[in-house]
């Protein structure tokens, strides 16, 4: 009798007690929240503003550095057929863009910027050429003359020089150390329009355009227009890790697929070019081919895939490291030698005085090579220098070459 008096009236004063807990509890969740939302809020425009004073120090740093590029030249004006004379040649301007690698005042850019150029002038920012509103509305910019250095058309660099003073060098990231999906930021003048800066990815680290061409290229969704030709793409750390080069599109504009050249090979080519005003392909004296199946089969080889050489030069470095022709390339540097492009790519990077180390597939066997890297004599070095004195030499003797001929030679030249 008592437990069943008692009973109910304990299991009301336990719902009595849970009902003002809980009640509590609500009062507490209701009245707290607000804040919690307000300090997640909060947190989260502050990794915006940081985000963004990120990105303002980046151009801050890079923009003094990056430059336009004026090019007035003779040109056809419409594309005819090969060796066609009668080709309309008309006055041509073009606008390009590049960025101080040097503070001497040399200038990185395209090839196929000042092709054809007789004229070329570069236009420099002001100092405070910083994405302000300010420095946007300055007019204080200083246009210079420029003379080319070197140009490559093969790789499609080339190398300016002006004469301003000490000017601000961007330097210049390592492409190996490159990562797909990493924030990478164009600058240039796409239009025409100077100092703009768009940002995006890293879509691809090394793309091949075309299957056989040793050329790699770094491929970008940061928008690129006409105009960016030449212009650095930076990394977060406002290192140049590629030059801007080409797009492709059905439009004409950027359509998410633009391409830069990597750093590594501007490191090679800007050397190159200050110092002779062309290439030096250092070699090891070895002809290298793509292996096929059918000639797997014919010559024994101990794989149906990858790179075998297919001639050494007498005297070379190859021949005297001890390399025969049918060795299979297994190996350069450690890296895996499975396609001609690769390995064509990492011997395009290799200057006088390095070493290359070839793991080789001779049969059943796999030997190892240190092999040195050469120069070959270049002849044509003497002969480009006295063409270049004769060139420099031409507006003081006063000669000029009648208008047909030289119609000829541009139109040639410039196709």
């Amino acid at each position: 009798m008592f437990e069943s008096s008692s009973g109910p009236m304990i299991s009301r004063r336990l719902a009595l007690r849970l009902f003002r807990a809980l009640s509590g509890s609500a009062l507490f969740l209701f009245v707290h929240l607000p804040a919690v939302n307000g300090r997640a809020q909060d947190h989260s425009t502050d990794a915006l503003r940081k985000l963004n004073e990120s990105v303002d120090a980046l151009i801050r740093k890079v923009s003094p550095s990056v430059v336009q590029i004026l090019v007035t030249g003779y040109g056809p004006l419409e594309e005819g057929e090969h060796g066609n004379t009668n080709a309309v040649i008309g006055r041509q301007r073009a606008i390009g863009s590049g960025f101080v690698i040097d503070p001497s005042g040399y200038i990185v850019t395209n090839a196929h910027v000042v092709k054809c150029a007789q004229r070329v002038q570069v236009v420099l920012p002001s100092a405070n050429a910083d994405g302000s509103v300010d420095a946007a509305l300055s007019t204080r910019t200083t246009v210079v003359s420029a003379r080319i250095v070197g140009a490559s058309s093969e790789i499609d660099l080339a190398v300016l020089k002006v004469d301003a003073g000490k000017l601000p060098a961007l330097a210049l990231g390592v492409y190996r150390k490159l990562g797909q999906g990493e924030i990478v930021f164009a600058f240039g003048s796409p239009g025409g329009l100077r100092n703009t800066v768009t940002m995006g990815v890293i879509s691809a680290v090394a793309r091949q355009t075309e299957p056989d061409s040793p050329m790699v290229y770094i491929q970008t969704d940061a928008p690129i227009n006409p105009g960016n030709s030449g212009g650095p793409l930076v990394n977060v750390n406002g290192e140049v890790v590629g030059v801007n080069t080409f797009i492709l599109s059905q439009s004409g504009g950027n359509e998410g697929l633009g391409f830069a050249i990597p750093s590594n090979v501007v490191n090679v080519a800007f050397r190159q070019l200050r110092k002779f005003g062309h290439l030096h392909r250092a070699e090891i004296g070895i002809g290298i081919q793509t292996i096929t199946p059918s000639m797997a089969a014919a010559l024994s080889l101990p794989r149906t895939y990858g790179v075998v050489v297919s001639d050494v030069l007498p005297g070379s470095p190859a021949e005297a490291a001890g390399l025969k022709i049918g060795d299979v390339l297994a190996a350069v540097d450690g890296k895996a030698a499975d396609s001609l492009p690769l390995v064509a790519f990492h011997f395009y990077l290799l200057e006088t005085g390095d070493q290359v180390h070839l793991d080789i597939l001779r049969g059943k066997d796999r030997l190892g090579f240190n092999v040195p890297v050469m120069e070959p004599p270049r002849d044509m070095d003497q002969v480009t220098a006295l063409a270049d004195a004769a060139k420099n030499l031409v507006p003081t003797l006063g000669i000029r070459s009648s208008w047909p001929l030289a119609r000829r030679a541009l139109a040639s030249k410039c196709r």
